[in-house]
């Protein structure tokens, strides 16, 4: 059996390599006699085919794992003989074949025909990076995996500043769910020893069974980004410039960004927007720093936040966040296609 994990997230491929290698584990091989992991920038190629064509010790199958084999360098040779004898049928029925890479472009004649080959195994999978709403199913399915729920402010907040880099944010679920189970297990220690509830806890603490990590727990663990091109786009929306609302869109879909990323991060200025116009009417002339502190947010999205909330009246950012609500109800029921209605929404708002 031939298998090939590949693509640019290396974190879900290396997830699903342990999860195939603990199962064969399992199933075949519990003293781990049979299972072989090899590093084939380092190994020679005599070591491989050793260990592809070793028999079984007291199992029916072997377990051979390839790691970075079709980028090795100096391995011509011996790609060219597991390609001969993977064309030929001629890999081992008792050795299950693994074949591990991250994302890679084959740069030989024979690594290109290996990688075709191998793509169109049945067991092949392609772990490409995550964004937009995938990445935050991803997100949420692990916090409820490891025990635990996460709002959906802080889930997009996390996207917004961590984006797919999944090892990052594997550190950070982890560290996340850890904190909220220490915080839940001291208030309950207070509250049976009679101590008056910790005041300061995150505003949605209850026990864990029921505990969601909210948007201040998550902001105790990762500083916000700042990233100028957000407000360019708000600025040129609500300005009546749709043209460049429209280039900016491309720019962002250019380097990997798609369109419920550019519509996330919409909705989010636009709540902040309204935030910031609701308390500046209620409380007049109050300083930025003022300002972050008493709606938790990043001390420099106020300050690039105040000029828009000064020149556009409340009724207007209302208008266009009713506008951006509509939209997210049908994308999420599937009544369209997000790029296309994100460029009849943007075209809307900007005339």
């Amino acid at each position: 059996m031939l298998i090939f994990l590949h693509g640019s997230d290396t974190f879900r491929s290396r997830q699903q390599l342990k999860k195939m290698i603990e199962k064969f584990k399992a199933d075949r091989d519990p003293q781990g006699y049979n299972v072989a992991v090899l590093d084939c920038a380092k190994e020679d190629g005599g070591k491989v085919m050793e260990q592809i064509l070793s028999a079984p010790f007291m199992s029916e199958k072997r377990l051979v794992v390839l790691e970075n084999f079709l980028s090795a360098t100096g391995k011509g040779d011996l790609q060219e003989e597991i390609l001969s004898r993977a064309q030929k049928k001629k890999i081992p029925e008792s050795t299950n074949l693994i074949f591990w890479e991250s994302d890679l472009k084959p740069k030989t004649k024979v690594a290109k025909e290996l990688f075709e080959l191998l793509s169109k195994e049945k067991f092949s999978q392609q772990f490409e990076a995550l964004s937009g709403f995938k990445l935050q199913s991803w997100i949420d399915a692990e916090f409820k995996t490891r025990g635990g729920k996460i709002s959906q402010h802080a889930l997009q907040y996390l996207t917004n500043n961590i984006g797919g880099d999944m090892w990052r944010l594997d550190s950070l679920i982890e560290q996340l769910t850890a904190y909220v189970i220490a915080r839940s297990e001291e208030r309950a220690t207070r509250q049976s020893s009679g101590d008056e509830l910790d005041r300061h806890a995150p505003a949605s603490g209850l026990a864990m069974t029921g505990r969601e990590i909210g948007l201040v727990d998550v902001q105790l663990f990762l500083d916000e980004k700042t990233d100028d091109s957000i407000f360019n786009l708000v600025d040129a929306v609500v300005g009546g410039q749709a043209k460049k609302a429209f280039e900016m869109i491309r720019e962002q879909y250019r380097i990997g960004e798609d369109a419920q990323y550019v519509f996330a991060m919409l909705l989010r200025q636009f709540r902040i927007l309204l935030e910031i116009r609701d308390l500046y009417e209620r409380e007049d002339n109050l300083p930025s720093d003022t300002i972050a502190k008493k709606l938790g947010l990043h001390p420099f999205v106020v300050k690039k936040s105040l000029p828009f909330v000064k020149r556009y009246p409340m009724e207007k950012l209302k208008s266009i966040y009713q506008s951006l609500l509509d939209f997210d109800f049908k994308t999420k029921t599937g009544q369209g296609q997000p790029e296309l209605m994100l460029d009849v929404l943007v075209g809307k708002l900007a005339n």
